[in-house]
């Protein structure tokens, strides 16, 4: 009896959540994941603009929303558990292009191929921004929005403080952490350097910490996390255990946040809502997307952020060449293989994906084009300060290995970059705990280099 019961309460928990799809054929229930800050809306507010237009454009026809409000890794294993089903399966879900294969792979999105065949829009979309949203099968499952990249920002009201240079660009890791060491003597009561860490983080940790360091090291001409060549998954590096280094340089010497609070995994809305307007950070490893917290409405409201904050791109490790790393990541709009409206789904797509309202989405949200025709448009390279900075990084950004094993390496990541900052692993052993950890989540598919 009380697992039977624990079984019925599990399913109606996902029925309420998802709502079931395919209730009734005119209306398109579309699944995105809702800021954890309350008072952050951009999402919900220009999807709300979507709805509109689309009921205006397709009589008769409904758009549901059905958000998750949860931290990412959450948000992740929240949407697999609605696609598990043809109960929970809404039409349209918003998938993070890391965890794209892995879905693919468990047969939870449906190839969106002949779709985009009678779609002329497509032909706009740069290839990269394609080439994340294909499986290994070759087949497209997803529409991408967006991409970003990454960088450092830094508060001139605090490099004031501690005698830094106002038009600062570090050319090695050494030049990060000696304004970090600066800031921690000269100005007390203000964290040095913000580089996020550990699995609550999630691909927060992966991505904008480890990765912007990783890819910063060797020559700079092969992928140092995974070998394409034997299709592999690299372990025993040099580089690996650098990256380690700096992440627990960063923690042992006390230049980053408490342990504690970097642990949270809603300390992006500390740094987004508190830290940077109120000059209590004094350099950031963070993305492009940062001033859509900033924007009229956003409950941080900061208009003079560009005036007080200056940007500088991450160098390579020794200022080796290229200088500098970027990751670039993004979302996509897919179709659940379950969806119960798969072509009311993508006519949304469609309206979601116009040349106007991509542009007004990458304006929101502080996002890169992927399309060429935005790109191309001066009202999107005018609209905010630093688009062109973050555009400008596309040269020489770095794509994960995305493959249906990432989720899973990149989980070992987090955990290599938790026990380092919270002191339980010396550098070598949580690079020997990734390393076993990678070659059992392969399969033994990895290559020590």
């Amino acid at each position: 009896l009380p697992l039977l019961l624990t079984t019925a309460l599990a399913a109606t928990a996902l029925t309420a959540c998802g709502g079931g799809s395919g209730s009734s054929p005119d209306t398109v229930k579309v699944s995105y994941k809702q800021s954890t800050d309350n008072s952050v809306k951009v999402m919900d507010t220009y999807l709300a603009g979507i709805k509109k237009q689309f009921e205006h454009e397709h009589p008769g026809k409904k758009v549901e929303f059905v958000p998750i409000k949860a931290p990412d890794a959450e948000y992740y294993t929240k949407l697999q558990q609605m696609l598990r089903s043809p109960r929970t399966a809404p039409d349209l879900v918003y998938e993070d292009t890391f965890l794209i294969n892995s879905d693919i792979t468990s047969g939870y999105l449906k190839p969106l191929d002949p779709y985009l065949a009678k779609w002329p829009d497509w032909k706009q979309f740069i290839g990269t921004a394609k080439a994340a949203a294909r499986g290994q099968d070759g087949k497209t499952y997803g529409v991408p929005d967006g991409t970003d990249t990454r960088g450092l920002w830094f508060d001139k009201r605090v490099f004031r403080k501690a005698g830094l240079p106002l038009d600062w660009q570090p050319k090695t890791w050494d030049d990060v952490l000696a304004a970090a060491r600066t800031i921690k003597r000269k100005v007390p009561g203000v964290i040095p350097l913000n580089v996020y860490t550990g699995k609550p983080a999630g691909e927060r940790a992966t991505m904008q910490g480890f990765q912007m360091l990783l890819y910063g090291t060797g020559d700079g001409t092969r992928d140092p996390l995974y070998d394409s060549g034997t299709k592999k998954w690299i372990t025993g590096s040099r580089g690996f255990k650098d990256a380690l280094t700096f992440v627990e340089t960063v923690y042992r010497e006390k230049l980053g946040p408490d342990v504690a609070d970097a642990l949270d995994p809603n300390f992006n809305t500390t740094v987004n809502g508190e830290l940077l307007p109120k000059g209590r950070l004094g350099i950031a490893l963070d993305g492009s997307w940062l001033p859509q917290a900033w924007l009229p409405g956003s409950g941080h409201e900061w208009p003079d952020w560009s005036e007080q904050l200056g940007l500088a791109y991450m160098p390579t490790q020794h200022g080796q060449a290229p200088g500098k790393v970027s990751m670039s990541g993004g979302w996509t709009w897919s179709v659940p293989a379950k969806a119960g409206n798969p072509d009311l789904a993508f006519a949304f797509v469609r309206t979601l994906q116009t040349k106007d309202n991509a542009r007004k989405w990458y304006i929101a949200n502080s996002g890169i084009a992927v399309r060429k025709d935005v790109a191309a448009d001066p009202a999107y390279s005018r609209a905010q300060p630093g688009i062109k900075f973050f555009t400008d990084l596309v040269a020489s950004t770095h794509y994960r290995p995305a493959f249906p094993a990432y989720p899973k390496v990149s989980t070992a990541v987090q955990e290599a970059m938790e026990a380092v900052t919270t002191g339980d692993l010396s550098v070598a052993e949580a690079a020997r705990g990734y390393d076993a950890t990678v070659e059992d989540v392969t399969g033994g598919q990895v290559v020590r280099r």
